[in-house]
Formats: C-alpha cells, sequence, structure tokens
C-alpha cells in the first residue's frame, strides 16, 4: 500500500512535463521570430541588391 501511496504522490513525472511544454513553447516562439526575420531580411537584402543594379555600371566579362 505504501508503494502506491508514494506514486500517487510522487510529482517529478508532472515537473519534466512542465519542463517539457515550456521548452516546447519557447522553441516555437524561436521559430515563429527566426521565420519573421528571415522574411525581413531577405526583403532588405532584395532591396539592397536592387539598388547596387541600378547605381552600378554592368560589368561585362
Amino acid at each position: 500500500m505504501k508503494i502506491v501511496t508514494r506514486f500517487v504522490n510522487d510529482e517529478s513525472g508532472a515537473t519534466a512535463i512542465e519542463y517539457g511544454l515550456i521548452a516546447a513553447l519557447i522553441s516555437v516562439g524561436i521559430i515563429a521570430a527566426a521565420t519573421t526575420l528571415g522574411s525581413s531580411l531577405a526583403d532588405v537584402f532584395t532591396g539592397i541588391s536592387d539598388r547596387l543594379d541600378t547605381s552600378l555600371p554592368a560589368v561585362e566579362e
């Protein structure tokens, strides 16, 4: 009977699940931020490339 009582009162599994959920939430936040930042950076570099294309003379090889 003591084994059942000790098993019911053991919260180490719940703590591990909580830490796993927190890690998953942080991961989702990082992925969302990286996706947004990646799109923004792509737009910035495309703009820079377009400006360089119009301002620099074409180089022939």
